[in-house]
């Protein structure tokens, strides 16, 4: 299962993955657009055979990862300008 995370605050796009075992796990927590609070993960240099971002890390969910959805508070993210940016600058 492949996410991307965008970082709002430097306005950067960061890979995240989990391996198939572990996805059902975090399906239920993962809906398209929604914003969440990702807690206790391992972060790792992006390979460039599987790079998907510029970013030169990506996010791996391990066993501990905790994903809760934000709702109060959230910002307002134009997901549609940020793929516009992703494809753009592949």
């Amino acid at each position: 299962m492949t996410v991307l995370f965008l970082d709002e605050k430097v306005n950067s796009v960061i890979h995240g993955f989990t391996l198939v075992g572990r996805a059902n796990h975090y399906m239920p927590s993962l809906k398209a657009g929604s914003i969440v609070k990702v807690d206790r993960f391992e972060i790792s240099r992006c390979s460039s055979m599987y790079k998907i971002t510029d970013h030169p890390f990506l996010i791996c969910f391990i066993s501990l990862t905790i994903i809760d959805e934000v709702i109060t508070g959230a910002p307002e993210i134009n997901l549609q300008s940020r793929l516009d940016y992703l494809t753009i600058s592949k």
